[in-house]
């Protein structure tokens, strides 16, 4: 029995309740091996009130279940925001995109149109017709009368210009 209780030991790990067989023999487990042996230390009982307090810990009063279950509550309601909140954010960026892209092709297209618009339009042909068919000539030194308008930018004609080509002057004005 000795020499088979020594076998049996070799073959075990510490700690392990399977056999371990180094090498490459397979060897027969004992019927018995998994039972308490006498050489393993058998379980320490426990006090009472050592049961008592760890059923207690296991134990949650309502107080705490009701706040696990608000943060809990708290926490998917925040999680499902952020998601609604990311998606918006998603769709957005899309719609972004299209009416970039959209926009680029209108700005292509507008440009198209006006290159074509400029290039059908010849100078020299318009004045050739303005001369030619509409008898219209250039104006001569004595036509051309020059004026200041010190008021303003632009004039709006509400009276015939004088002879000397001034209409006012201001006062702040110097020549």
């Amino acid at each position: 029995m000795a020499a088979k209780n020594r076998t049996n030991k070799q073959y075990r790990r510490r700690g392990s309740q399977t056999p371990y067989v180094y090498g490459n023999v397979a060897v027969e487990v004992e019927p018995g091996y998994h039972e308490q042996s006498p050489d393993r230390p058998k379980k320490k009982k426990v006090s009472k009130q050592v049961q008592k307090n760890r059923k207690h810990a296991l134990h949650m009063n309502s107080t705490y279940v009701i706040f696990l279950t608000v943060a809990a509550i708290t926490a998917v309601v925040v999680c499902v925001n952020y998601v609604k909140l990311q998606s918006r954010i998603t769709d957005r960026s899309k719609n972004i995109t299209a009416m970039q892209e959209e926009l680029a092709n209108l700005r292509e297209e507008n440009n198209a149109k006006f290159n074509a618009v400029m290039d059908s339009v010849n100078l020299d042909e318009i004045r050739e017709r303005a001369q030619n068919q509409l008898g219209m000539v250039y104006a001569s030194p004595e036509q051309i009368v020059e004026y200041d308008n010190p008021a303003t930018d632009y004039v709006k004609q509400l009276e015939e210009i004088p002879p000397d080509g001034v209409l006012a002057q201001s006062g702040k004005r110097s020549r």
